[in-house]
């Protein structure tokens, strides 16, 4: 019985060396990202937002990033937990398709990018790839009165390029996009 209970310990021990060395890499490993590990939070208008979760934008002029399945509840962050294969999923995604290409008249034809209509699985993903904006440039720079060459150009001056130039694809903040986008004479 001791040497169960030495056993024990000696486990316990280096269980907690090995997950206490691989928390401080993990807190150091943020220390070095550019928001230091925190929210980044953009005060626009005197409102406080979190460039870090996914933001409703339900206005014409405005881009559109990834449907949620929580409402933009960052409290209750969650998936659909639906397959590909679901029914029920794959009507929901139809419909989304469908009334993307209703609101984006003249791009029946052109290939809906994912993000557009799926949600994330956190459902409050702030980014959307940089072909999702640039499916929805067109109707901005009509709303706007701005031309589309202009709203292009907006976007790949925000557009994120991959972690390392390698990891990831290129991404763009809507909430980012859309306060240039504001700011845009």
């Amino acid at each position: 019985m001791k040497n169960h209970i030495v056993t024990a310990f000696r486990l316990t021990f280096v269980m907690l060396a090995v997950v206490g060395i691989y928390l401080l890499i993990v807190y150091g490993g943020s220390k070095i990202l550019p928001t230091k590990g925190n929210a980044e939070i953009i005060t626009q208008n005197g409102q406080k937002f979190y460039a870090n979760i996914g933001q409703e934008f339900k206005s014409e002029k405005y881009f559109h990033g990834r449907s949620s399945s929580v409402n933009y509840n960052a409290a209750g962050s969650g998936g659909s937990n639906k397959g590909p294969s679901n029914e029920e999923y794959l009507e929901t995604v139809q419909k989304r398709i469908d009334t993307l290409k209703m609101e984006h008249p003249g791009m029946e034809n052109t290939k809906v990018p994912v993000e557009l209509v799926t949600a994330s699985g956190s459902g409050l993903d702030p980014d959307i790839s940089e072909e999702g904006a640039l499916y929805q440039a067109k109707k901005i720079a009509e709303v706007r009165n701005l031309s589309e060459e202009k709203v292009r150009n907006l976007i790949k001056n925000q557009a994120e390029k991959p972690f390392l130039g390698l990891l990831g694809p290129s991404k763009v903040n809507v909430l980012k996009l859309n306060i240039a986008l504001d700011q845009l004479k």
